[in-house]
């Protein structure tokens, strides 16, 4: 009796000690994102001086009505909504097909071609040579090179080859070839209905990491007119001079201190706004993302 006791009053601590990390690790997280959002409609001097901690101070929008008057937040956001759409879909195309092809007992040579793509994952060319290869196709300053670039992911290629490997048993293929079905027909008409999780958790990648790419517009972009929203913030955040002057101008010049705090509030409502897509989207994919993930790594 006395042993088992002591033995729940260990768990116990256990369990306290557990929640305890826990927490400690989701105020770490949480709190960089909530104090974001309480910086965004604060006071922009209170937000300089350090007054805003836990809770905001002399709430107002001034932040988020610069953001909505800034013509290039809203250039960045089209090119970033198309780039994201259009790079989404051929990524999720591409790696559904090769993850297929992959999964096929019968494809020769399956086996070298996944060991090179794997390969890639750990040694490139480096960054001169991508640009010298891109100058040559004629991409450097094309917004389809940051459609193109970076389409095909080995690590989402390795997702949905287990995927179907482990989902989509040849058994399923021959029962179908019986009725005449080819590879494309069978990829087309039952591999993409049985695999709504795994197409979920592609578009999350994708759509994730397209919205936030900024490296690439800025080595292989030139106009303006081109930048995605990210590139924006980027210039937003790290080079306030250009856009305060901007400001100043359009103010009509304007005491200059007070646009360095705006444009140091406004930072964070763009951050807010151009985050807002992606919060809203994942809680529509998470059960499908947590699913995928999961088939995905079990063989068998």
């Amino acid at each position: 009796m006395k042993n088992r006791i002591s033995g729940a009053f260990s768990d116990r601590v256990f369990d306290a000690a557990v929640f305890a990390v826990l927490l400690l690790l989701l105020l770490l997280v949480a709190y960089p994102l909530y104090f974001t959002v309480i910086a965004s409609v604060s006071a922009p001097s209170d937000v300089a001086f350090g007054r805003v901690v836990l809770f905001p101070k002399n709430i107002g929008f001034e932040g988020y009505q610069k953001v909505v008057e800034y013509g290039p937040i809203w250039t960045g956001y089209r090119n970033t909504i198309l780039y994201t759409v259009a790079y989404t879909l051929i990524s999720v195309i591409v790696t559904m097909m090769a993850g297929y092809a992959l999964s096929r007992k019968s494809m020769p040579f399956r086996g070298f071609i996944m060991a090179f793509m794997t390969f890639t994952m750990f040694f490139s060319g480096g960054q001169i040579p991508t640009y010298l290869f891109m100058q040559q196709l004629g991409l450097i300053g094309n917004p389809l090179l940051i459609v193109v670039m970076g389409t095909v992911s080995v690590y989402n290629t390795i997702i949905a080859r287990t995927f179907m490997s482990s989902s989509i048993p040849d058994e399923l293929y021959e029962a179908a070839t019986i009725d005449g079905c080819n590879h494309a027909r069978f990829f087309v008409r039952m591999v993409v209905p049985l695999s709504p999780a795994l197409i979920s958790v592609l578009v999350l990648f994708a759509a994730v990491a397209q919205w936030n790419s900024w490296f690439n517009a800025m080595i292989y972009l030139k106009e303006q007119a081109h930048m995605p929203l990210s590139l924006v913030l980027r210039d937003l955040i790290v080079s306030q001079q250009g856009f305060m002057r901007e400001m100043s101008m359009d103010s009509g010049g304007d005491d200059f201190t007070r646009q360095a705090m705006l444009a140091e509030s406004m930072k964070y409502a763009v951050i807010i706004v151009s985050t807002l897509p992606i919060l809203c989207l994942y809680p529509f994919v998470q059960k499908y993302f947590v699913k995928g993930v999961m088939v995905g790594s079990i063989k068998g």
